[in-house]
């Protein structure tokens, strides 16, 4: 009967820390979220500015096919994040920026 519990309990702590991403799949996260920005600016530049041949279309479907897999990868995160927060409450990782305040931080150079 000890022993049951003991299982039982355990099994249930190993469910709930399962189910909660780990510190290092929020940064992954943040990380696909700089990769889709960046190349959403990459296709728009192109769009804009690039030459039209076969070469910049091709490089172009290539870059929205990697944008669409990682949108897919941040939904399920945003999914498996959101399942163990209570109802109505917005974790940090549906914060747009790392400061809270909207904005993101950048490694590179500011204009």
């Amino acid at each position: 009967m000890k022993a049951e519990f003991v299982n039982e309990m355990f099994s249930l702590i190993e469910a709930h820390v399962e189910s909660r991403p780990s510190p290092i799949e929020f940064e992954m996260a943040y990380q696909a979220r700089i990769a889709i920005d960046r190349i959403r600016f990459a296709i728009k530049h192109t769009e804009q500015f690039g030459p039209r041949s076969d070469q910049i279309r091709e490089a172009g479907l290539q870059l929205l096919d990697a944008l669409q897999r990682l949108e897919i990868v941040d939904r399920r995160f945003q999914e498996r994040s959101r399942s163990g927060t209570k109802p109505g409450h917005v974790g940090a990782c549906a914060q747009e920026g790392a400061d809270g305040n909207g904005r993101r931080y950048s490694h590179g150079p500011t204009s």
